[in-house]
């Protein structure tokens, strides 16, 4: 599976997140729903990857999300 990469700003600050087409779907879908940017849902994945002492990448911590969110547990 090939990474899409997109640039976010996060807190004042851009960053490139590279992630499967699939998970880019499932956030984009729930920011959607959310009535929300994409960059404001990545942000509170960081802000609570940050906040738990995840030691995990950005990366990582939306691919977690977007599963749990999947399987109604988000």
């Amino acid at each position: 599976m090939s990474q899409i990469k997109r640039s976010l700003s996060l807190a004042g600050h851009r960053t490139s997140l590279a992630l499967e087409a699939e998970f880019w779907a499932v956030l984009d879908e729930a920011s959607a729903a959310q009535g929300r940017s994409l960059a404001s849902l990545v942000g509170e994945i960081d802000e609570e990857r940050v906040a738990s002492g995840d030691e995990g990448g950005l990366a990582s911590a939306c691919r977690v999300w977007a599963l749990r969110h999947v399987q109604g547990r988000a």
